[in-house]
Formats: C-alpha cells, structure tokens, sequence
C-alpha cells in the first residue's frame, strides 16, 4: 500500500520546491545546443566507450569556452522566472508537490548514477591516469603541474585507481535502486568530495563538475536527511517515507521499467563492456598508431648541428637537444632548453583521434611533443608540434639507422634551417618497472 504524507505544505516551502524544481530539471536535462551537436558527430555505427563517457558527462554550458559557474547563474535565472510565473499560475493550489518531487528525485538519481558510473569504469580499467610514458620518466619532477604529478601518482598504482573506480561504480549502482538511493547519495558525497577538494589543491581542472555531482547528491540526500538526522543524531523513532506514485495504466508501468533496463543496459552494460573490451588497444589518454618500429626508447644526442654550425652539449643552449624520446607509438619528445608554452588543460576528455590526444605533453614544461608519421620508403619522418600554442612547427627529418642503437636525423625545420643529429640509445632501467619486476621485498640493482 503506497503511504503519501498528508501534512499540507506551506506556502514557502512550496515556492522554494518550485525554483528547486525548475533548476535541477534544467540541470540535469540536456537543454543546450553545444551538448547536441556533440552528439550529432557521434558515429552510432561504430559507438565507442568515448562516446557513451560523452553522453554521460553532461553540464549545462550556455557559452564556450572552459567550465565555469556562470551556467549555474543562468540556470538559476531561469529557475527564479519559472518560479515566478508558476506562482501566479497556480497560486490557488492546496496540497503537496509529492508526486513531482518523487520524479524529480528519480531523475536526479539516475542521471547522477550515470555520471559516477562513467567515471568509475575508467577507474576500474585503469585509463583516467595511465602507467607514465617514456617521455614523463625522463622529465624532472620541477617541470610537471600539481595537477599532473597526481595523475601519474595516480597511474603508477593501476591496483588503487580501480578500487577508487569499484567505490564509484558501486554508489551509482546504489542510486539505481530508489531504497539504497541515500546510502549511494553518502558514498558520492565522501568520494566526490574529496574530488572537489584534490581539484582545489591539485588545480584540476573539474572543479565545477565535482561540485556540480556534490549538489545532485545533496539534494538526493534530502529526501532521507531529516529522517536520517532524528534516528542518528537525535536517536529519535523515525517513521520511513513509503512514498511512490501509483501507476494506474500498464503502459505506465512498462515504460518505467523500460526506461530503467535501458539506462541499466547502455551506461552500466554496453558501456563497461566497450571499456573493458578497448582497454589495451584503444587507451584514450595515449595515441594508438605505431611509431617508427624498433625505435622506442630515449636517445643521447651526441652529435647536434644547425646550418653550418656545430653545437656542443649544453644544459643552457635554447636550440641544442639533449636527448630525445620515441615512444611506442608515433610520439617524439625532445628536450633541450628552449623555453615550452605549458599546455594547461586537465578536463576529462576522450578524443578519437590521435592528434587531439595531449595528456602526454599536458601539465608539463619539459619537453616539446611531436606526433609524427613514417614514409618508410623514403626513410622519412614528418614532425607536428602537439602543443595547440606551436601549431605551425613541422619538421623533416630524413632518418638512418647506423645500428639497432644509433639513430641519425637530418632535414629541416619550421625555418627551414638544416639540421643533423646523431641519436645514441641509452640502456637505462627505471626503478618504477624495477621494483614491479623485483618486488617490492627484494632488492633491486640498477
């Protein structure tokens, strides 16, 4: 038998449910035109995990640009008019907004579940902080963010990052189920507020989304809260609230249910499915096309010439490498000492393209990264700066391949200057493979 609570709202209380109301509904409903036309470019033929992340992270943002609070403001603008004229409209009415605020809570809990759940999966399968590459074991700790050295903290410990995902997957799970929606409400609270905070601290760059799952959480909490603080804190009888609108026609009741197996089958089903499955071959972080075959590793330059000049190794030189970087994939890094236009970003993002991937190059000062592609005909490499403030550098470099530990490069620059190098590969051990190799009980000899 469904209980509905008889106490008559007042009239405050329903003016404030009004504007809650209307700002959640427009929160959590996709109202904005950047969101669709996102989803127009979704290739539905061939649905990647990228793709699903993309439908689930969803905030309103009414103006390009970075996330900010400003959405909110115009949300809530728009929650103060509705309120309004939803106030004159219905001035008259008597009773509660039960009914209204059971769905509003259902819609709020689940598009809170998928939004953890989505994050969750990338945790368990661990591709939000990938293992570092080759390219940010050989940077000095000074030149990397507060943001990026907790990533690659973060990545360094695969077996912690999928507990953290187990924890989140667990409390959207929690939310699907109108009884254990409080308790998976609590879990996200305690998780996406320490979230919140490691932005602040680490200078993350979601911020605002943390917070905005915090405030979806709050209010998901609020329905049980009161209750919750008499039988806890007051140690009070607390009655529970049995509440649940009637379905009084069977195509009320099969369109609940098949709108609960759906949003159950394509944000938890198809789309843990998708990530386990791309795991290894598609980790969005890293490019996945091969670089230059036999090659990756990093590289002494022993010899460096540009034009007619000849350039000693230097720590100081601008233009002078030190050493270089091929990754298994087409990455170059070269390190010398001009000066890198740090590439700040640290929004979640799932690019499907190779170009569009910069997590290696982000939150660090470095290196200069170069995405490169392989006419092995011709024995030819063709360099892209892959930092968005150097889109103009290209480089051409002829390659040859004295032995499987020397490599020779020479060609031209964005400049068209000339320029020759002779790459010695270094035979060097990092303690972080080491110790996983070893154990962390035995001793390591490097």
């Amino acid at each position: 038998m469904n209980a509905q609570p008889i106490n008559e709202w007042k009239g405050y209380e329903k003016i404030a449910f009004r504007f809650f109301f209307i700002y959640f509904l427009v929160q959590v409903f996709p109202v904005d035109w950047l969101y669709y036309q996102q989803v127009a470019a979704i290739n539905w033929a061939h649905l990647r995990y990228g793709d699903i992340f993309l439908l689930a992270h969803y905030m309103p943002q009414f103006i390009t640009g970075a996330q900010s609070f400003t959405g909110w403001g115009i949300v809530a603008g728009i929650a103060a008019i509705g309120t309004i004229i939803w106030t004159v409209v219905d001035k008259d009415r008597t009773g509660t907004y039960y009914n209204l605020h059971y769905w509003l809570r259902a819609i709020v809990r689940y598009r809170l579940a998928i939004a953890v759940i989505a994050y969750g999966f990338l945790k368990v399968f661990p591709l939000q902080s990938p293992y570092p590459s080759l390219s940010n074991l050989n940077t000095n700790y000074g030149d990397f963010t507060r943001w990026k050295l907790f990533s690659i903290s973060l990545g360094i410990v695969p077996g912690y990052e999928s507990f953290l995902g187990v924890v989140e997957v667990i409390a959207g799970l929690l939310l699907l189920n109108r009884k254990t929606a409080s308790v998976g409400a609590v879990f996200i609270l305690l998780f996406t507020g320490n979230v919140f905070m490691s932005n602040i601290a680490y200078d993350g760059g979601e911020v605002v989304y943390s917070l905005y799952l915090i405030v979806l959480a709050l209010f998901v909490l609020s329905w049980d809260l009161q209750r919750i603080i008499t039988l806890l804190v007051l140690q009070r009888p607390a009655t529970a609230n049995h509440f649940r609108p009637v379905f009084t026609a069977k195509w009320q009741v099969y369109a609940r249910w098949g709108l609960k197996a759906f949003a159950v089958f394509f944000f938890v089903l198809l789309y843990s499915f998708k990530t386990a499955s791309d795991y290894k071959s598609d980790p969005y972080q890293f490019p996945v096309s091969k670089g230059l075959a036999k090659a990756a590793g990093i590289y002494n330059v022993s010899y460096f010439r540009i034009n007619a000049d000849t350039i000693a190794y230097s720590k100081y030189d601008p233009v002078r490498w030190q050493d270089v970087v091929f990754e298994e994939w087409n990455t170059i890094s070269i390190k010398s000492n001009r000066p890198v236009h740090i590439d700040s970003n640290n929004v979640e993002r799932i690019e499907a393209a190779d170009v569009n991937r910069t997590y290696e190059l982000e939150g660090t000062i470095g290196r200069h990264y170069y995405s490169y592609t392989v006419d092995t005909a011709n024995r030819v490499l063709t360099l892209q700066n892959k930092n968005k403030f150097y889109k103009n550098e290209q480089w051409q470099l002829h390659y040859i391949r004295a032995n499987d530990s020397t490599i020779q490069l020479y060609g031209v620059n964005e400049n068209k200057d000339s320029v020759f190098a002779t790459l010695q590969q270094i035979n060097k051990k990092y303690l972080l493979k080491e110790v996983e190799s070893a154990g962390r009980s035995k001793s390591l000899k490097l």
